[in-house]
């Protein structure tokens, strides 16, 4: 904690937030931190990496803390260090320090936290041990967002009230994860003509994150099979003729997140059924910024991205059609399988530890459709909030393979056109737009998308 850069007005940011909590809800709050996890030992832990319901209100990344709140009001529980702690760490803040820190009106000891969980909300923690103590404190299991009831219930909807929007404290951190996200894929792009494989370029590109103290903020993909949406391998050689996908995000110090992807070829040189594709998954990215403004449907951006790729597809020979009634009947899915994109926060994507609470606004569930079935927000835009806008197109081997897909789509899609594309695995084009109050800002601007641009940096002509 004594090497995070904060702010004067860093304390003053967390005490507004409480406030307004205090003004959703008129009951006390108990939210746990978790611990570290060992891995096959006691002292050889994961990366610790706090709540991050948590982390909006206390701030700092406290491994076996808890906060309290009520009233706009915060306790702190936590231990002092263990006297030997010095010999392993180093000298770390006393409880009292970190109060003054991050605010804190009272900082207390764990072990009396066990007599202040009375009448208490609280939300589920992924953290198996953090889950024990959170029975023991509040009397009750809290298992998963599908059981919350009553106060619970209350309290995460009124976190999702205020996590929705960015105050200036974490819009400041969300463009510094978002600078530095810029700067890893250029890293990447300037790495991949003397790569092997794709662990190379990760390399290349989590190294720049590292370099500023940083970590990712979900497990890095770079892959030339990009039709494997979540790929996590790295082996694969890099090959001219192959594209490489590297959806790479950084996460600050203090839990915040973005999230990019490009695609590049990995000669310098898209072929021209490459260079085509692009251009379609390209031009349905674009439509969708442009749309952005508040007031707008999160879902009618979704609906925009479908339809421009199935014109986009039409107008290859691919598919065959009118492109609102391919849409109609999901045709379109077959390469676009995903959502258009999701929230950005304190997570890669915000609040999706509560199910669909934040993701969907109230009285609406997620269709059954192919293609949309995976949205993972759909809510009337509003100013402050951050989305990713992240159109693609994949040939996955599953879906185009799948016999139920064959025969329901045999007349709208053509094959032998579509072998021309064999080159082309998985594109996807993702960017981290603010909704601002009379339209948006793309935080990762900073880093190219059209064709020519993403050829130079690879070829380093203009890095």
């Amino acid at each position: 904690m004594v090497a995070y850069n904060i702010s004067s007005s860093f304390a003053d940011t967390l005490r507004h937030r409480r406030q307004k909590l205090a003004q959703l809800i008129d009951f006390p709050v108990i939210l746990w931190s978790g611990s570290n996890s060992p891995r096959n030992f006691k002292a050889n832990t994961y990366p610790f990496r706090a709540s991050s319901h948590f982390l909006y209100f206390a701030g700092l990344p406290l491994p076996n803390a808890a906060i309290r709140l009520e009233a706009g009001k915060l306790e702190l529980f936590i231990d002092d260090p263990e006297p030997g702690s010095a010999l392993w760490h180093g000298e770390t803040p006393k409880r009292a320090e970190i109060a003054e820190k991050i605010g804190a009106d009272v900082a207390r000891t764990l072990s009396e936290l066990k007599h202040r969980g009375s009448n208490a909300a609280s939300i589920p923690v992924q953290n198996y041990r953090t889950s024990l103590v959170q029975s023991q404190v509040l009397h009750r299991d809290i298992t998963s967002p599908s059981d919350l009831a009553g106060l619970d219930l209350e309290l995460a909807k009124a976190i999702v009230t205020l996590r929705l929007t960015h105050d200036a404290g974490a819009l400041a951190e969300l463009r510094k994860a978002a600078a530095v996200s810029v700067a890893a894929h250029k890293a990447g792009m300037a790495a991949t003509p003397k790569a092997k494989q794709e662990a190379e370029v990760r390399a290349a590109m989590e190294g720049v994150i590292i370099a500023q103290n940083m970590t990712t903020s979900y497990n890095s993909i770079v892959t030339v099979h990009g039709e494997v949406l979540h790929n996590e391998a790295y082996h694969h050689p890099l090959q001219s003729g192959d594209l490489l996908l590297a959806d790479v995000g950084a996460e600050t110090e203090m839990g915040w997140a973005a999230d990019i992807t490009r695609t590049w070829p990995v000669s310098g040189k898209f072929s021209a059924t490459q260079r085509d594709i692009y251009d379609v998954v390209l031009a349905a990215h674009d439509a969708c910024i442009a749309k952005i403004r508040p007031g707008v449907e999160y879902g009618d951006i979704h609906l925009l991205a479908a339809t421009t790729i199935a014109e986009g597809l039409v107008d290859l020979g691919i598919l065959q059609g009118k492109p609102e009634d391919l849409v109609e009947i999901d045709a379109h899915a077959l390469f676009f399988p995903h959502g258009i994109g999701h929230l950005l926060g304190l997570d890669v994507h915000d609040m999706e530890d509560l199910g669909d609470l934040a993701g969907y606004e109230d009285g609406r569930k997620r269709s059954d459709r192919f293609g949309f079935s995976y949205l993972r927000l759909n809510r009337p835009l509003h100013p402050g909030m951050l989305v990713t806008i992240e159109p693609g197109f994949y040939q996955v081997p599953a879906i185009l393979n799948d016999p139920q897909n064959r025969a329901k789509y045999q007349n709208v899609l053509n094959w032998e056109r579509l072998s021309q594309f064999a080159d082309v695995r998985g594109i996807r084009i993702e960017d981290d737009v603010l909704v601002t109050s009379d339209g948006s800002e793309v935080l990762t601007a900073a880093l190219p998308n059209d064709a020519n641009t993403v050829e130079n940096l690879v070829t380093n002509v203009s890095n």
